[in-house]
């Protein structure tokens, strides 16, 4: 007698609700599909950053909202979604330069600020037919995994003014030096009393503003919130959903984000964060509070051998978030025995598997098309028998273009909207 074909899961369980329950194992295939979009969501903010400290235009998108999905090859972004905005952070403190790269030029566009991610939503066509119209938040990592650990520290700083209206000013808008200076006083007093905290490296990011700065006058917090309260009232009274991705320091930085959009007026959509090769986020009570909102969830996709996300640590006072999908890159019959942990950390590495992951048990098999050259876009894990090179995805004549005088400079950002600000939703 014939099994019982498996129901579809519904878009709210494919987003967390029941937890994943029978999703994960085995990987269901809709879910496995998210996944992957998801990445490569993630991967178009690696694909775009200008990294080159060389160039004044060192720490922006190469490519401009309207041509980011196109110029990045992402096929199913350009398909159905549009960008709404960009979002560029700062720090108030020294943050590890694999965080926050700034230009050697003294024409750099700017001295403080990054461009560290953007938001898209469904376009009007795929709304259409799926009835429902998706929020991604796609946030940047990291240039070079591990150069920040050592040099961040472990230090936790209260959330408690992302929970309290202290940070609203009389417009409504969020008043970020109220916020920083919150918790310029933090200590760990507090850390017994059931006070939930976060690392102090990723709410900086996410909370610092630079006045001086015409891309971060606020914060990326607040850049978000005003983001996602434009979209939500454009499309009011359709099927909305969010869901924040990113991986390294971007996973963070989405369970950070994710938490904050629900205590601040999003909890009756559902909000999910995908993320990959998530560091430890917060303290136990971080944790139960971010698991007390109903609508909103956490999907964590973890290589087995990846030792990021072992970090800091529990006995530092860190916690776990969200379910887990554990993978395994030496499954892989394509992937060298590699030692390097930067290899077992690769996005590109972790999608790979999540394409053909069979379970723990089981040998690994594709289950959806995805090109093995992938792997190698920005390092070198694949066999040398897959004849394909290491660091492939490269910018041509490394972002130089010929000028009608003969000089060979870098090329600014593809796009008329650089450096114009109406990247930015600052008000609304």
């Amino acid at each position: 007698m014939a099994a019982t074909p498996k129901p579809e899961p519904t878009w709210p369980q494919l987003l967390g609700k029941g937890n994943w329950s029978n999703l994960l194992d085995p990987l269901d295939l809709s879910l496995r599909k998210l996944i992957l979009l998801s990445g490569d969501f993630i991967q178009v903010t690696y694909d775009t950053f200008n990294n080159d400290p060389d160039s004044k235009y060192c720490g922006t998108s190469r490519y401009g909202r309207s041509i980011l999905f196109d110029r990045t090859m992402f096929k199913e972004g350009q398909a159905h979604y549009d960008v709404h905005s960009f979002l560029y952070g700062t720090a108030r403190v020294s943050v590890p330069e694999a965080m926050l790269l700034h230009s050697h030029s003294r024409e750099a566009w700017d001295r403080e600020s990054n461009w560290i991610g953007y938001v898209a939503v469904t376009n009007d066509e795929t709304a259409a037919a799926t009835g429902r119209r998706n929020i991604y938040v796609a946030w940047r990592g990291t240039t070079r995994d591990y150069e920040w650990i050592d040099v961040l520290g472990a230090k936790q700083v209260s959330v408690l003014p992302l929970l309290t209206e202290s940070n609203i000013d009389e417009d409504g808008q969020i008043d970020d030096d109220t916020l920083t200076k919150s918790n310029s006083s933090d200590d760990d007093d507090d850390d017994e009393d059931g006070t939930p905290k976060v690392m102090l490296g990723w709410y900086t990011i996410y909370t610092s503003n630079d006045p001086k700065s015409p891309f971060t006058k606020t914060s990326v917090r607040t850049q978000l919130l005003n983001s996602i309260k434009e979209i939500t009232r454009k499309y009011e009274g359709e099927n909305l959903s969010i869901i924040l991705t990113g991986h390294s320091l971007g996973a963070s930085l989405s369970i950070l984000s994710a938490f904050d959009l629900v205590e601040n007026g999003f909890n009756n959509i559902p909000v999910a964060a995908i993320v990959f090769g998530c560091p430890q986020v917060g303290n136990k009570a971080f944790k139960e509070k971010f698991n007390s909102h109903i609508n909103l969830k956490a999907l964590h996709v973890r290589n087995k051998i990846d030792l990021i996300p072992h970090y800091p640590s529990r006995l530092l006072g860190y916690r776990f978030i969200g379910a887990e999908l554990e993978i395994d890159t030496r499954k892989s019959p394509y992937l060298k025995d590699s030692k390097n942990p930067s290899d077992w950390h690769n996005l590109q590495a972790m999608l790979h598997i999540v394409a053909g992951w069979n379970g723990e048990d089981e040998p690994f098999k594709f289950r959806v098309k995805r090109s093995v050259a992938l792997v190698n876009k920005s390092c070198e894990f694949l066999k040398d028998e897959c004849l394909v090179p290491g660091v492939w995805w490269i910018v041509k004549n490394k972002g130089l273009i010929l000028t009608e005088d003969g000089d060979w400079i870098f090329a600014p950002p593809e796009d008329e909207e650089f450096p114009g600000l109406e990247n930015l939703i600052v008000s609304k």
